[in-house]
């Protein structure tokens, strides 16, 4: 083992700092070898085979492409629950955790109903589905390939999450009844002159459609969103967005007009403006 860490080591020191390297290294043994972390610790001094040797030398050579580990493992981990990923789909972030944690700490609805519009991976209502007891989740998400991930995610962790394939931006929510306790959405609000800034593993890897705005209507998907919220809350329901801390006072503006209450701009444990919450208590006429 310690031949392969140290080739891991050895390929990736200009592309990582030591403590994502040891982080990686743990990630490919526990696929790899099969081993825990405890395992990996414990093991440490072990010869692994030719053929793993082999399969550990591709994936560093995928790494060096800047391809993420993520898609390369095929999993990640989001809010303590395993699930796939593929280039399909956005590889669930930290912050998106928050968001989730805030509003599992946040709902006092018995048995809420609860939409997310982009699911993609479906990591948000398969861990509000996990942690608030009676949930119904509903995901929505353009790409019919990011909903064959998210279904399988679902199953998985064995909730129940209706996904369906939906263009929010051409969309007649008067055809639909259904009304929702919450609805929270990460959409796509990075605008392309952010792109020169981005991570090669991200821009080069990761689904644009799913990444990006016009640079003229950054907020577009949060105007959309809130307009269909409008018709789809319950009065008293809550709408949660995940935003870029670029356009924090932008998107509390437009919710603002739109006729939302006690909007919140909450910070991240970063300290950047990365989430919003607000309140519809209009009932619609």
């Amino acid at each position: 083992m310690q031949v392969a860490k140290k080739l891991i080591r050895d390929s990736l020191s200009h592309l990582y700092c030591e403590q994502e390297i040891e982080s990686i290294s743990k990630l490919i043994f526990e696929k790899v070898l099969g081993f825990s972390r405890l395992q990996v610790h414990l093991n440490q001094h072990e010869t692994i085979s030719s053929a793993n040797l082999t399969q550990i030398t591709e994936i560093v050579n995928r790494l060096i492409q800047f391809e993420p580990i993520q898609y390369i493992l095929g999993e990640t981990e989001f809010y303590g629950l395993p699930l796939k990923v593929n280039p399909a789909v956005l590889i669930p972030r930290p912050e998106t955790e928050e968001l989730v944690d805030w509003i599992i700490h946040d709902c006092s609805r018995i048995n809420p109903i609860i939409l997310d519009i982009g699911t993609g991976s479906g990591c948000i209502p398969i861990a509000l589905a996990k942690n608030l007891t009676g949930a119904t989740a509903e995901g929505w998400d353009i790409s019919a390939d990011a909903l064959k991930v998210a279904e399988k995610n679902a199953e998985i962790n064995q909730v129940r999450v209706n996904f369906i394939c939906a263009d929010v931006l051409n969309l007649n929510y008067a055809e639909r009844q259904q009304k929702y306790d919450i609805i929270v959405s990460n959409p796509p609000y990075i605008t392309p002159s952010e792109q020169r800034s981005m991570l090669k593993n991200v821009v080069d890897y990761e689904p644009h459609i799913a990444l990006f705005v016009p640079e003229t209507d950054p907020l577009i998907f949060y105007r959309i969103i809130a307009e269909i919220a409008i018709n789809a809350l319950k009065p008293g329901g809550k709408l949660y967005f995940e935003i870029n801390e670029q356009f924090g006072i932008e998107t509390v503006d437009l919710l603002t007009l739109k006729g939302f209450k006690n909007i919140i701009l909450k910070k991240d444990i970063n300290g950047k403006e990365r989430m919003i919450k607000a309140d519809w208590d209009n009932p619609v006429i």
